[in-house]
């Protein structure tokens, strides 16, 4: 049956970024769909809380708390959750930052650096730490977090388009060399969704205004209306899906020109 397809009881996932917003989401949608989650972030508490909130509803979660940005922690991470289950079944690389807006040739370089570290760096090195497991247990799901941002260019957001374009490229190359071991690797392009990140920008009423005015729908997206998407690609559902890149952005990217 199709719908036996969207099961992912017995799966392992490590969602970064999970604490809130799109990530929380996510992690709660395989969650609700059977798989046991490992909720990662920064902060322990953040993510205790989180896993402890999965838990009382029912569901199979484990906070682990991890600094993307941080090479030690994304091996510590990947080891910890290997050690306790034995697995790693589904990784989506979630956690992003944007510590800069402003214009290109102002741009501290330790902006830069912080920016792709956290938003590529960390999901070429977390895919190469989770291969050779999944290459081992016969397969996996990797999914990769862009955003629109990385298909069309935005004044003063230079390093955080630049590192969402290299996610989908990331995601490219990865599914033409790992596709051999049944690896899967997708890509999820969200518009402007109503998270943390993205507060200030939706705050002002100019953006808030041009938002309503060029999005098909009108709105911005709630981070729960990411979360089918994660399902979808980290099931069975989606099993001769790789290489693609998925934009989820309310019709923004195609506002007409008049």
């Amino acid at each position: 049956m199709i719908k036996e397809k969207f099961d992912l009881t017995g799966k392992v996932a490590i969602i970064t970024g999970a604490s809130k917003g799109i990530g929380e989401a996510m992690a709660r949608g395989l969650a609700e769909f059977g798989a046991t989650v490992v909720v990662s972030s920064r902060k322990q508490e953040a993510v205790d809380a989180v896993a402890a909130q999965f838990r009382e509803e029912g569901l199979s979660a484990l906070g682990i708390a991890c600094h993307v940005g941080n090479a030690e922690q994304r091996a510590a991470l990947v080891q910890q959750v290997s050690d306790q289950y034995g697995k790693i079944d589904i990784l989506i690389n979630n956690a992003g930052t944007n510590p800069y807006f402003g214009p290109i040739h102002k741009m501290p370089e330790a902006a830069y650096q912080k920016t792709m570290d956290v938003n590529l760096n960390s999901a070429i090195h977390l895919s190469n730490l989770v291969y050779p497991i999944m290459k081992a247990q016969g397969g996996g799901s990797i999914i990769h977090i862009s955003s629109i941002e990385g298909l069309h260019p935005s004044k003063m957001m230079m390093a955080y388009n630049l590192s969402k374009t290299a996610l989908i490229m990331l995601g490219n190359n990865q599914s033409i060399e790992w596709g051999k071991d049944n690896i899967r690797v997708n890509v999820i392009c969200p518009g402007y969704v109503k998270t943390k990140l993205s507060a200030s920008l939706l705050a002002n009423e100019e953006a808030s205004k041009s938002l309503q005015e060029n999005c098909a729908l009108a709105r911005a997206a709630t981070p729960d209306e990411m979360a089918g998407l994660a399902v979808f690609l980290a099931s069975d559902a989606s099993s001769y899906m790789t290489g693609s890149t998925i934009v989820n952005d309310g019709g923004l990217l195609h506002a007409p020109l008049f």
